[in-house]
């Protein structure tokens, strides 16, 4: 993986004095919380409801041994033992004191880590396939091009001051694991006619209170092509954008207004002018990148170790069927661990569970962990012989929890228990779902399924690309919950439709629950998903088995 050049150094260290003196004048009066306010947001640091929160860039996802270990000891020593994992691939902590964040930055710069722009109007942390380099399926590892992202847009003299906040996906996948079509850009590496790799360019996508899915602007740019192609992108967003409303001023909103023909004309004229003076990055930096994230040395020594455990222990035989998928070594499994245990706070691990995760990456896993949208952490080169020791470390420590893909692998931002922008909970919402139907012991009939909730229309949950989505909002002082489906995240995006009327908190398990079984009463087969069969049928099944009370009222 990538380590800080001197530069990056340099450069980590001057912010985090710079911020520590900002800090300092905030405590002691000379600035104002509206003077601290774009200050600190420059550092990922927010205020929240009951206390600052701390949002700490994962650059793409990826982490080693040394860094989790860093962020276990920040929970304990400046939190409250625990972090939570974000659908940005990012990790918060939600009580540190305003005078212990320079400390808290600094311990992270101690590990090639910072806070820097996961907050602002500006580029946000540019995300990425959380199998990058692994998968069985990927034509070429995004990273190196997601690690040129994040040197180009960090500290962008013309990318500070944005119109809105502005977020960027790679995949280096045709299947498709970073929802890129719901990004204000999202790139997906293809090849041309020729086998040549580049990038298909999506612009306008997004979730929020417009949700949209992105316009195609390039069906193929060549790789060297990307960086003068991004400043045309921006630079017509940061002249066209709208600025005169907040909740019109993303590019999706631009995109939406003007129409795709005509923006896509004015970002190739753009890149035309950025290419006259454009300075490609030197063929060693490329050259360094690509060499950074090299596959690491694999041990394909076989053993019969995995495949006994499986004939021998159905518990880890489930564990295998869901969250361990195919990697590119024969060899080799990706493994994911699952944060959401039945009854748990989706995203969340504990300090203790931070070091397990550590040390099983640093004994058994190439010194590699990464942090997936879906709020789940990975463990990317797992020799598919030490599966079963990974496996037992994980259940001592309860994380073996075998979801990943289905019902209780939920999605859920933190709600009205931490956010101030939230109407409404979307924690004890997940819970209640996963544990009504952890007693139905359904979960594994109901096969494939993505339940995603939001707090509130700002969509941090990504509810609208849920296969179940559901938006928690205030209605009349009262929690209401509008619910939505047949929404996609993967390459065949698609924008959730509602339903109908929200349900009330103690409405909407037993709604969910009707859900599912009119799903499982029409479907033609077992292996008939969910959104295939949503994809068939339309609503009218969904919407009859849950207002069938008010069809029932209106019909006496």
């Amino acid at each position: 993986m990538y380590a800080y050049s001197e530069f990056d150094e340099s450069f980590v260290r001057n912010r985090v004095a710079q911020f520590r003196s900002q800090v300092a004048r905030r405590i002691d009066g000379s600035l104002t919380e509206d003077e601290f306010k774009p200050l600190r947001l420059m550092n990922g640091l927010y205020l929240q409801l009951h206390a600052y929160m701390l949002r700490i860039a994962v650059p793409y996802g990826t982490l080693n041994s040394r860094q989790m270990n860093q962020l276990a000891y920040i929970a304990d020593k400046w939190d409250k033992g625990y972090g939570h994992f974000t659908t940005r691939q990012n990790i918060q902590f939600n009580w540190p004191k305003l005078r212990d964040v320079p400390e808290i930055l600094e311990a992270l710069a101690d590990v090639e880590m910072h806070a820097i722009q996961t907050s602002g109007n500006c580029i946000r942390n540019v995300t990425a396939d959380h199998f990058a380099g692994a998968a069985a399926d990927e034509i070429e590892d995004p990273r190196p091009t997601a690690e040129l992202l994040r040197q180009w847009s960090t500290d962008h003299p013309e990318f500070q001051f944005l119109p809105r906040k502005f977020k960027i996906a790679i995949t280096g996948s045709p299947n498709d694991r970073a929802v890129t079509k719901a990004h204000d850009i999202g790139l997906r590496m293809v090849r041309n006619e020729a086998g040549e790799p580049g990038y298909e360019v999506i612009v306008g996508g997004g979730l929020g209170r417009t949700p949209m899915v992105g316009k195609v602007m390039r069906e193929f740019l060549p790789k060297a092509d990307l960086l003068p192609y991004m400043e045309a992108i921006l630079r017509v967003y940061n002249l066209n954008g709208r600025r005169d409303n907040k909740y019109k001023a993303r590019i999706k909103i631009l995109v939406h207004e003007t129409g795709t023909d005509e923006i896509r004309a004015l970002i190739e004229e753009a890149f035309i002018e950025q290419k006259k003076f454009f300075q490609a990055p030197p063929a060693e930096l490329v050259e360094g990148l690509e060499a950074a994230f090299a596959p690491p040395v694999f041990d394909n020594t076989q053993s019969l170790a995995f495949e006994k455990e499986q004939s021998e222990n159905a518990a880890f035989r489930s564990f295998v069927e869901t969250n361990v998928a195919e990697h590119k070594n024969p060899a080799y499994g990706i493994v994911s661990v699952s944060l959401k245990p039945v009854g748990g706070t989706p995203g969340d691990a504990t300090s203790d569970q931070m070091r397990v995760l550590a040390d099983l990456a640093l004994k058994y896993g190439h010194d590699e962990l990464r942090v997936s949208h879906e709020q789940n952490i990975i463990l990317p080169h797992v020799r598919k012989a030490d599966i079963p020791a990974v496996y037992a470390a994980l259940k001592e420590a309860g994380l073996a929890t075998a979801n990943i893909g289905l019902l209780s692998d939920i999605i859920a931002c933190p709600g009205m228990d931490y956010c101030a922008l939230a109407t409404a909970r979307s924690i004890p919402v997940a819970q209640e779902i996963a544990v009504r139907f952890d007693e139905l012991k359904l979960e594994r009939e109901i096969g494939p399924l993505k339940i995603k909730i939001s707090g509130c229309i700002n969509a941090c949950g990504h509810h609208h690309v849920g296969h179940i989505g559901i938006l928690g909002l205030d209605k009349a002082g009262v929690e209401n919950y509008q619910i939505t489906l047949g929404g996609d995240g993967t390459e065949t995006a698609t924008i959730g439709e509602r339903t109908g009327p929200g349900f009330a908190a103690e409405d909407l398990v037993p709604a969910i629950e009707a859900i599912i079984q009119a799903y499982l009463e029409v479907r033609d087969s077992d292996d008939e998903t969910f959104l295939q069969v949503y994809r068939r049928l339309g609503a009218a099944p969904f919407k009859a088995a849950i207002y069938k009370d008010e069809a029932n009222a209106r019909a006496a």
